[in-house]
């Protein structure tokens, strides 16, 4: 028991007590094993990077037709738009720029101070794999070439929806005179992303480009889905424990009206009624549900079958 205390005091953020889930296990895993290799401001290596795209941009127009995001083209052996879709600016404006530049910055220091390099950098990496991995998935299912839809403004939404999930009611200045909750702001980012796949549906139909669209925004995102979905305790969500809970708060609720005592101890017969200070415990080595108060529960004779004298 002590370690198991001991090691989930050590883990960062994501790995505190109470926070279960597949992900969180396998991150842990992760990071005990290749902590020692992350990459501390990878977002701004990114933001570098788009930044030169954007000068590019400027210098040389036609230049992002060749940087940008062709399946087609990489199938024929343009092998660098793998990567070089990260240079194509999601804004040509140099002051727009600036200003979502500075923004997603910010919002990735203040998630790597909470979860740690390691952490922030799968994050990133993670929803740039879903990007390609989307982009590739609906080249050959519905054979539509998404071109500039894949650009790091997915990821960049997704650390917004990271922020949001972690600290809800930070603020931001929206046009830098209203302040506007982060929750709101992420819903407001998810009906943005509803809004871009409704227009894709009116213009061109659900086959298959609204669900080539609805595929990339998904797996675009996937970071976030399994970061704040695959790390949550999805067994209070089961029904067989959500009618577990129901049945002991409507048994609760039926003792109370009654005005029966919720505890009693088995050795001298104090209830919680009598004494609302006193603390009361099940013992784990008796056979049955017998309670005991705080000063019986390691004094009192266990209670096996047929015997009532076993220490």
């Amino acid at each position: 028991m002590k370690k198991r205390i001991k090691k989930d005091k050590d883990d960062p953020v994501g790995g505190k007590p109470g926070e279960k889930g597949l992900s969180m296990k396998f991150l842990n895993k992760l990071e005990r094993k290749f902590g020692r290799y992350a990459v501390p401001n990878l977002m701004l290596y990114i933001i570098i990077l788009n930044a030169a795209g954007l000068l590019i941009t400027i210098m040389y127009p036609q230049a992002q037709y060749y940087l940008c995001w062709s399946t087609s083209a990489i199938l024929h052996g343009q092998i660098w738009r793998i990567v070089s879709f990260i240079l194509v600016p999601y804004t040509t404006s140099p002051v727009n720029f600036l200003i979502f530049a500075f923004l997603y910055y910010s919002i990735s220091q203040t998630l790597e101070r909470v979860w740690g390099s390691f952490r922030m950098d799968m994050y990133i990496i993670t929803g740039l794999l879903g990007t390609i991995v989307a982009a590739f998935l609906v080249y050959f299912v519905f054979g539509v070439e998404m071109g500039m839809q894949v650009s790091i403004s997915y990821l960049s939404n997704s650390l917004f929806l990271a922020l949001a999930a972690t600290f809800p009611d930070v603020q931001f200045l929206l046009f830098f005179i209203i302040p506007v909750k982060a929750k709101w702001m992420a819903l407001l980012s998810v009906v943005m992303y509803l809004y871009d796949l409704m227009q894709v549906v009116n213009g061109l139909g659900w086959m298959p480009y609204g669900f080539a669209m609805l595929i990339m925004i998904v797996f675009s995102l996937i970071n976030f889905i399994l970061y704040f979905l695959g790390t949550r305790d999805l067994q209070r969500i089961n029904p067989r424990e959500v009618h577990r809970r129901r049945d002991f708060q409507k048994k609760m609720g039926e003792r109370e009206q009654s005005g029966r005592p919720l505890h009693k101890c088995t050795v001298c017969g104090r209830t919680d009624k009598d004494f609302p200070d006193l603390e009361f415990r099940y013992c784990s080595k008796c056979d049955g549900a017998y309670e005991y108060c705080s000063e019986h529960l390691y004094t009192h004779k266990h209670i096996v079958a047929h015997s009532y004298d076993k220490q």
